[in-house]
């Protein structure tokens, strides 16, 4: 079968001759346990892709019915333009009981999702486009002023005109950004950007420049900041076409996988590692990869009056107490410094300590469980394969992008569809999706797979000048552990919720098949009314899915004054415009 699909990509029939020949083939493949006979895959460690299907039968057991005569309204109060229903929600924030631990930047999602449209902001225009846009934006896209001016010593934004423009400053870039990249990889051997260091994360990343400046480096960051008195700067980073997620270290888990990156990235980030018996660091030991590195630039590293001489020691232990060894401690010509630690690779050293604190986590620990889970006080340990081996880690960028994951199954056949997974996707992306579909591929930027399964999607597009962040639902199986390992990056997150972005921050939204399975426990119209608080203006929509739901979800998308096409008999492509409620388009 495999030959038989490489020659209709040869042949470059990819129409809807190779839609249905590659749908037949793979279904007769892979059809087993799953009640949907095109759900690829069944085993509890991967997930289905799909292609689209090509029966109209509505045999489906969801109650799916279309909606008419929808009537919207605009969301109001004090932030609607910028409204993020899950941190948003100041009834449930005013009724906490415990505000120490950044409990106020946490989730706490309204008992029934919002069906309200954001207001565009005033003067609202087309975002710049990439790369222009990651050094300057328009202003009236995101008209927050205040980082202006409380950080105008550090070079973080300027307003210059019409627009923001980011010089490459930062707290600790005191020389700029460049500088300070630089000067790590010069101060440890061990660090090859874009080379054994594709995936990082940037903790408390201000406007992203640190990001955003490894991007010519091939190195992808996902960094974030809670939404916070540093007004906007995710919001900011977005518009400048940088990966970016609003997040906090507070009480709960990161939303990402164990082991998932490289290196580990705080300036100045304003987190107490050793808080709570040390229950920060220990988030960060859990999802930074055995050997992986983490960069500390913060006062305590360089300045000797007594209060960060004491930070430094509460450090040095808690660090000792978790294996992580000092590979690196320097200070830069404008007088910042950082320390560098890196993360064992084995787990010998936790067995052999002299007092088992923190404990390594016991039998009950559960690996990659992190979507509204507390922080852990006990030492994740470092994986090993069902005899007890130690499992290696990734192959340098850009080998790992579509060599086999080591966390795939290991049940039979699973490489194999691993590696149909991307050569359909591949083939899906190169002649359906960038060459069929009536999408102004150069006004795209930012980038989500809604249901990303191994990643395969985003992998399709590397060469494109897009970023994707990819979404594994927490009722689909759990991939994104390789997601991270194929050198991309994603997160957690359950869609009958809002995502944690601001309003108009991705140029395009892609869904294969999810709607049908989230129809089960989600309001349709609010799935909808959230892919439109997301999405730009002008922004796409592509779904696959079955007839049923794409016949459901198109004309909730028309009541909103979305164009949308049916291409083929196969995609649902919508585009969404400038129309708000009680406004002409």
């Amino acid at each position: 079968m495999g030959s038989q699909v490489q020659k209709v990509l040869k042949d470059r029939k990819f129409s809807s001759i190779f839609i249905l020949f590659s749908t037949i083939i793979l279904v007769l493949l892979y059809t087993s346990t799953t009640d949907n006979p095109f759900f690829l895959y069944s085993d509890n460690n991967t997930t289905p892709i799909i292609i689209p299907s090509v029966s109209t039968s509505s045999s489906s057991s969801s109650s799916l019915s279309v909606q008419s005569n929808l009537q919207w309204k605009l969301c109001d109060g004090p932030v609607a333009v910028d409204y993020i229903p899950c941190l948003d929600n100041f009834v449930a924030i005013k009724a906490l009981k415990n505000r120490r631990h950044m409990e106020r930047r946490e989730r706490h999602c309204p008992k029934f999702s919002p069906r309200c449209l954001v207001p565009l902001p005033r003067h609202y225009r087309i975002s710049v486009r990439w790369p222009k846009s990651i050094d300057m934006i328009w202003y009236d896209n995101v008209p927050h002023a205040k980082l202006v001016e409380y950080k105008k010593e550090q070079n973080w934004v300027r307003k210059s005109g019409d627009y923001f423009v980011f010089p490459g400053g930062g707290t600790q870039f005191k020389d700029g950004v460049d500088n300070y990249v630089k000067f790590i990889e010069e101060t440890s051997p061990l660090i090859k950007w874009g080379k054994n260091i594709r995936v990082i994360l940037d903790v408390g990343c201000g406007v992203a420049s640190f990001g955003g400046y490894l991007l010519e480096k091939n190195v992808l960051t996902m960094s974030f900041a809670p939404k916070d008195e540093h007004e906007a700067q995710i919001q900011f980073a977005l518009e400048r076409g940088i990966p970016a997620i609003i997040s906090v270290i507070g009480t709960q888990k990161l939303t990402f996988p164990d082991n998932a990156y490289d290196l580990i990235h705080c300036a100045r980030c304003r987190v107490h590692w050793d808080m709570d018996g040390g229950k920060p660091l220990l988030e960060l030991n859990r999802i930074l990869r055995p050997g992986g590195f983490f960069v500390w630039s913060a006062t305590p590293v360089y300045l000797n009056d007594e209060t960060h001489h004491n930070q430094w020691e509460a450090m040095v232990n808690l660090t000792n107490s978790i294996c992580w060894k000092t590979v690196a401690k320097s200070v830069d010509s404008s007088g910042v410094g950082f320390v560098i630690y890196q993360k064992p690779v084995t787990n010998s050293c936790y067995e052999n300590r002299k007092e088992n604190n923190p404990p390594i986590c016991d039998d009950t620990y559960r690996k990659n469980n992190s979507w509204y889970v507390p922080l852990s006080s006990c030492l994740s340990p470092i994986p090993v394969d069902n005899k007890g081996k130690l499992l290696s880690g990734p192959l340098p960028w850009p080998n790992r992008l579509t060599s086999r994951p080591v966390s795939l199954s290991s049940e039979q056949d699973t490489a194999q569809k691993f590696e149909e997974d991307t050569m359909v996707w591949s083939a899906l992306v190169t002649e359906v999706y960038l060459v069929d579909l009536p999408i102004s591929w150069s006004s795209v930027r930012n980038v989500m797979d809604m249901n990303a399964g191994y990643g395969s999607f985003g992998a399709a597009l590397i060469d494109q000048p897009v970023w994707v962040m990819n979404v594994v639902p927490i009722d689909m199986a759990d991939t994104l552990s390789i997601i991270y390992e194929r050198g991309l990056i994603g997160v957690y997150h359950d869609w009958c919720e809002s995502f944690n972005t601001y309003p108009r921050t991705y140029d395009l939204l892609h869904s294969n098949y999810l709607f049908q399975t989230l129809s089960q426990r989600c309001e349709m119209v609010e799935m909808v009314a959230e892919i439109d608080r997301i999405l730009r203006p002008n922004g796409y929509l592509i779904v696959n899915d079955t007839m049923e739901v794409i016949e459901t979800v198109k004309p909730i998308l028309q009541s909103l004054h979305w164009s949308v096409i049916f291409h083929q008999n196969h995609f649902l492509l919508a585009k969404k415009g400038f129309w708000r409620p009680g406004l002409r388009e």
